[in-house]
């Protein structure tokens, strides 16, 4: 492919722009193209879209509500799990072929964070396939339903009497396996949670086959529902007793709290903190958490003295929380919140509001059953309110009201809404949105943690009931990393993980069994719950190498930083700073100094 240089490309560009018959200077339109596109993006979104397809075309379709059928989310199949390999290494030698030195800065950051997205997913395939190695002698019955389901694909002409045999005597095989397995004494939990995964891909592949000729071939429809639900039904029962045969990993500290989680170990922590671009170890990590929470504490004896209470913390924090609304007062607090955190952000010129995402963000009310896992408010284009409904029990509606007071509630509106999340939406839906593919939560939770370190330094928080309330979400921040780390690494139990949360932090008991049982039970990655106050730290840290050298204004700073929509922050850096990029590029800032 021949090599273009930049100039050439701006050149071009331009007269294409001229054939519109567009009439904005030269640097304009093409600085306004690298806002939404790099040279790279194409390949980024055509890996996207060709990973999607493979995903599409070899998952089981199932009948949806209306009549349509489409694809569902299950473990790959080994056919499967090779086509998305061959999709990676044709893609990574794509790129070889760019030329890496012509690129804008924006263009190398997509080649490396798409380089890297790859050989993470070639990983995550490969260890796919040895957990799948490791489990298969208990499936010895997957590969005939494997090649079932291939026939649908292209609606080969099947011979139903030979179908309902072959699923007969496939009945058969799962029965004769489940006696094998009676045998089994114990299985690693996370192997049994795979194996769950495997046999719910083939009820779902064969589900899928069902459907496709049930009631369209006549002679399928006569011979293969019975053995099909008969098939469906010895498969259920073998994948409980599976399940049975889990026992938690020694990793795990045994408690009485019945929340059943998977350490992953310190060896896969550092792995994943590689991945997203972290260059601290789990130690150090913590390290960092129990510096910042000796500033909190610090903080938090100073507004309990000047409340006089001395240095007796929790009793000031006992006040703040019995200072929740009554009934169905709490929506009206929350717009309150949100516009004083407005005029405050305005007034101190740290952020324009795009009139559309300041008018657009909604709210909704939790559900008492989600409010079990998510005590507190979620948020995204709008906001969740966590506070409690007429069907609750006593004890735990004031619980949700004490948990959710104002003062706690008022870091928390303008993390979910503006500037903090629904920003994050708005602006991420206008500008490179190709880029969601590289979406990570130390982006996403990170930004709006950041508002809520920058605020309190600013003097948001002017009274000592602000001050704890602010700081109660700061505290839990590095609780977090504190308690997630140590659990992952087998140090600690869910039960202390909760103890920690209601002695060192002040959570409702209630409130820190939800915030444990989601991290470990929820759909949470493990580095989920660090990702918060780490990645709010970093872009702190980019803040002060730019804003407070007087490079950038606190507006054209955030205003970058969102732009360039959801990337791992170093990422962000090496373009806002121009930082030099290599193919190879290996990440290596160190964004936490001793004077944060």
């Amino acid at each position: 492919m021949k090599k273009y240089s930049m100039r050439f490309v701006e050149l071009f560009v331009y007269l294409i722009l001229l054939g519109f018959g567009t009439t904005f200077p030269l640097s304009a339109q093409v600085s306004t193209l690298y806002e939404q596109a790099t040279e790279t993006s194409g390949l980024v979104i055509q890996y996207g879209q060709d990973i999607r397809a493979v995903l599409h075309f070899y998952s089981p379709m199932l009948r949806q509500e209306g009549g349509f059928s489409s694809s569902v989310s299950v473990l790959n199949s080994p056919e499967q799990r090779n086509r998305l390999e061959k999709v990676d290494r044709e893609y990574l030698e794509k790129l070889k072929k760019l030329d890496f030195k012509s690129l804008s800065q924006g263009g190398k950051v997509d080649y490396v964070l798409l380089k890297r997205a790859i050989e993470d997913h070639l990983l995550t395939l490969d260890q796919e396939k040895t957990k799948y190695t490791s489990l298969e002698s208990y499936l010895p019955f997957a590969n005939k339903i494997y090649a079932l389901e291939k026939m649908r694909r292209r609606g080969d002409v099947v011979d139903g009497k030979v179908i309902a045999a072959e699923m007969t005597a496939l009945s058969t095989e799962v029965e004769t396996a489940q006696e094998k397995l009676k045998e089994v004494k114990e299985l690693d939990k996370s192997l049994t949670n795979f194996g769950e995964q495997a046999i719910r891909s083939l009820k779902l592949r064969l589900k899928s086959t069902y459907e496709f000729y049930n009631s369209y071939d006549p002679a399928f429809t006569w011979w293969v529902p019975v053995p099909y639900k008969g098939l469906d039904s010895v498969l259920t029962v073998y994948s409980k007793t599976l399940a049975g045969k889990g026992k938690l990993s020694t990793t795990q500290k045994e408690d009485k709290s019945g929340i059943k989680g998977v350490p992953i170990g310190k060896e896969e922590l550092l792995r994943q903190l590689k991945a997203e671009m972290i260059m601290y170890t789990p130690d150090e990590l913590i390290a960092l958490a129990n510096k910042e929470f000796a500033w909190c504490d610090a903080e938090l004896l100073k507004a309990s003295r000047e409340m006089g209470f001395g240095d007796d913390w929790k009793k000031a924090q006992e006040k703040v929380k019995n200072s929740y609304v009554p009934e169905g007062q709490q929506p009206a607090l929350i717009l309150k919140l949100y516009n004083d955190a407005k005029t405050f952000i305005e007034a101190n010129n740290l952020l324009d509001y795009p009139e559309m995402a300041d008018e657009t963000w909604g709210m909704q009310m939790m559900t008492p059953e989600r409010q079990l896992t998510s005590p507190f408010f979620l948020g995204g284009r709008d906001i969740i309110i966590s506070y409690p409904t007429n069907a609750m029990e006593h004890t735990d509606k004031l619980m949700s009201m004490r948990g959710n007071n104002p003062y706690f509630s008022r870091a928390t509106v303008h993390h979910e809404l503006v500037p903090g999340h629904h920003l994050q939406y708005y602006m991420n839906s206008r500008y490179k949105t190709y880029r969601s593919a590289f979406r990570t939560p130390f982006w996403t939770e990170g930004w709006a943690l950041y508002w809520e370190l920058l605020l309190y330094d600013k003097g948001f928080a002017k009274t000592p009931e602000e001050r704890i309330g602010m700081l109660f979400w700061r505290m839990h921040r590095c609780a977090r990393i504190i308690f997630s780390l140590n659990y992952h690494m087998g140090e600690w139990s869910p039960q202390e993980c909760i103890d920690f949360l209601v002695d060192r932090v002040g959570h409702e008991r209630a409130n820190a069994e939800g915030e444990v049982r989601r991290s470990f039970e929820g759909n949470y990655g493990p580095l989920y719950q660090l990702a918060y106050l780490v990645g709010g730290l970093q872009i702190w840290g980019l803040k002060k190498e730019l804003v407070d050298s007087k490079k950038m204004t606190y507006k054209q700073f955030h205003t970058a930083f969102m732009k360039e929509n959801s990337l791992p922050i170093e990422m962000v850096r090496a373009t806002l700073t121009n930082q030099p990029l290599t193919p190879e590029y290996k990440p290596g800032w160190k964004f936490y100094s001793s004077d944060n």
